[in-house]
């Protein structure tokens, strides 16, 4: 640097009075974990693109069970900076209403939890380009619409909002492509794939694709998917919905007021 070059300064972090911002709380998705090494590839590439996103903010990754690393460690090592959590789930359950509430209150830095990403919109959004990017028509005539559905293949829960959540999805993409869209589970919940398949085979509709309502790939998501009669959609990955969903998430945490944690 010359004599007359003047001191550079972060035009982020400097409010116009000279006093400097404080950083902004860091955002830490809180994923399931899997064996499926898939996973943690998948997840990290939406990490990515929250980052690519939102230039600045201090993103991480913690686990609930699994995988390495897991929402305890990540937490501790955040030390004392604030921190937002926001659960990689796509409705509520015993994750979101005991494991994490317990794993943020044992946080030596204050916490906040933001809501699952599920029942929303972009969810929709990103479950119907997932579901083209296997096959879906661009457009049914009315005699296609009538033996064509959907089958939305969620993992399943014991709780009964994970289910209600569930279903609230599966009636926004319903109203998206314009055919039944029926919720079906991979465990502790009914009706499993097979039966929703069935059911809807009685109904007339014989051409059924699986819409594949997890964040990454794993056991149960490919368990769905081997189950599909016409085509299977991804798991919904690093769409940008979902990039955009987390940091939604992200930012409405931060305006509700404060709670203590559970």
């Amino acid at each position: 640097m010359t004599a007359s070059t003047p001191p550079r300064t972060s035009s982020r972090l400097v409010s116009p009075l000279g006093r400097r911002r404080p950083a902004p709380p860091a955002l830490v998705l809180v994923a399931h974990g899997s064996r499926d090494p898939r996973a943690l590839t998948t997840v990290r590439a939406l990490m990515d693109r929250v980052r690519a996103l939102r230039p600045g903010l201090p993103v991480r990754l913690g686990h609930i069970e699994l995988t390495a690393p897991l929402l305890p460690d990540t937490l501790a090592a955040l030390g004392d900076t604030p921190a937002v959590l926001v659960p990689l789930l796509l409705g509520r359950g015993y994750h979101v209403r005991q494991d994490i509430p317990e794993m943020a209150a044992a946080a030596p830095g204050s916490t906040r939890t933001a809501p699952p990403l599920g029942p929303h919109p972009l969810l929709a959004e990103a479950l119907h380009a997932r579901l083209t990017e296997a096959g879906w028509p661009a457009g049914l005539d009315d005699t296609a619409r009538r033996s064509t559905a959907v089958v939305l293949a969620a993992a399943g829960s014991r709780d009964p909002d994970s289910a209600a959540d569930t279903r609230r999805t599966a009636r926004l993409l319903s109203a998206r492509l314009g055919v039944p869209v029926v919720p079906a589970y991979a465990s502790a919940a009914a009706p499993t794939v097979p039966t929703a398949l069935r059911a809807l085979a009685a109904r007339g509709r014989h051409r059924v694709a699986v819409a594949s309502y997890f964040t990454a790939p794993g056991r149960f998501a490919t368990q769905c998917a081997a189950q599909a009669p016409w085509i299977a959609s991804a798991p919904l990955g690093a769409h940008d919905a979902m990039a955009h969903l987390v940091l939604r998430r992200y930012d409405q945490s931060l305006k509700a007021p404060a709670r203590a944690a559970a």
